[in-house]
């Protein structure tokens, strides 16, 4: 990204994330990647913590019928989205399977701003042209891919506004007047930019998107602005564990082609007024809501320290036969300094049915993890540090 080299300068460690190097973390002289990690992860939640997020994919979606079209891309309404208003979306295969979400903003009349997941941007315009060229010719909708125009900054945490304040922005912060899930254009320190206030870590965020040639010269004056304020950096690792605190999936990591929405516990997201949408009579078969597919749960180790491994598989009798019975596995975890110990997102047959119980984790050195079966949100159950 454009901010790469301050990255690179402040000793930032590297990850592939689709084709993009990322940093990964920022580790101070004698940190391990695990204490770097959580002095990142407090930041975020005690003071504020500043994110590179230009690698998500940006799509500018334009035209007459433009509501309309999203309309049928994604499961939830659009047509009444407000100008200024931002939505969450999930995107459905024609299959019925989860294939990617992200936060659409209506910036005009007949024109939305899309963002995906990093890794599936390719594929998700892709994937529009063939529906809009293909499928819906009659509609009038334009297409373009803005990844890299824009460089994008998410600063998050208590101090998030008192920051841009001491930036120099000149727009009212009050929530009253930018509310969540709404977008304003803004100057920073006389830089034109488009703040979106929506959070991927529960905590009060603001998503700066800024022309990509200026970057650099927003990362460092948040910085600048934030060294009074407690600003960190950070990186993927850490933004893998604030929003697994919160329990919001990441779309092929919960999701591998074979999960729907009411898998995930996000029936609340598939309109049921809505005449159409790719993937509508998929979910309306049986076999989707049977009771026994797998679901998506949280798991609390009894013991607090030990980190499950990813991929994991769970079993409901420690002392059965081999081969063992699997229930499902385990797609994300982590150590939480937040929480105090270690937590874990799931699929498991059944899941929810499951909560309460125990399950047991083997490992291939013959050692038995165990594990209580609890709701997939960790931290902040009701959202209320929304708003600061």
């Amino acid at each position: 990204t454009r901010m790469d080299d301050w990255h690179r300068a402040h000793g930032a460690t590297f990850e592939h994330v689709g084709q993009w190097m990322r940093a990964w973390y920022y580790p101070q002289t004698g940190e391990s990647m695990q204490e770097a990690v959580n002095r990142e992860v407090l930041a975020a939640r005690t003071t504020a913590g500043l994110l590179d997020a230009s690698t998500l994919g940006k799509i500018d979606i334009q035209g007459p019928d433009a509501a309309e079209f999203l309309n049928r891309i994604y499961t939830n309404g659009w047509l009444k989205l407000g100008i200024g208003k931002c939505r969450y979306g999930l995107m459905l295969k024609d299959d019925g399977m989860v294939m990617d979400d992200g936060v659409t903003t209506r910036l005009g009349e007949n024109h939305f701003y899309m963002t995906t997941t990093t890794g599936g941007a390719a594929g998700v315009l892709d994937w529009l042209e063939e529906w809009q060229q293909t499928e819906w010719p009659d509609l009038k909708v334009y297409l373009t891919s803005v990844t890299e125009e824009w460089s994008v900054a998410t600063l998050s945490g208590p101090n998030a506004s008192k920051i841009l304040k001491a930036a120099g922005i000149d727009i009212s912060l009050d929530p009253a007047d930018f509310p969540f899930m709404s977008m304003q254009d803004a100057h920073i320190a006389g830089l034109p930019v488009r703040i979106f206030r929506i959070s991927f870590t529960g905590e009060l965020s603001f998503e700066i998107n800024i022309r990509a040639r200026h970057g650099l010269a927003l990362w460092q004056l948040l910085m600048n602005a934030g060294r009074d304020h407690g600003i960190t950096p950070y990186g993927t690792e850490a933004m893998h564990v604030l929003r697994a605190e919160k329990g919001f999936i990441i779309v092929g990591q919960e999701t591998d082609g074979s999960v729907t929405p009411h898998d995930l516990g996000m029936d609340w997201i598939v309109s049921k007024t809505k005449p159409d949408f790719i993937g509508k009579r998929a979910l309306a078969r049986a076999s989707m809501s049977d009771d026994n597919r797998k679901q998506l749960v949280g798991l609390v180790t009894r013991d607090r320290k030990r980190v499950i491994p990813e991929g994991a598989h769970a079993v409901l009798e420690p002392n059965q036969p081999m081969p063992m019975e699997m229930l499902g596995q385990v797609t994300s975890s982590y150590y939480s300094p937040n929480v105090g110990g270690s937590i874990a997102m799931a699929m498991l047959k059944g899941g929810r049915s499951l909560k309460g119980g125990t399950v047991y984790l083997p490992m291939l050195d013959g050692d038995m993890i165990e594990a209580d079966v609890v709701d997939p949100i960790f931290f902040d159950p009701n959202g209320d540090r929304i708003n600061g």
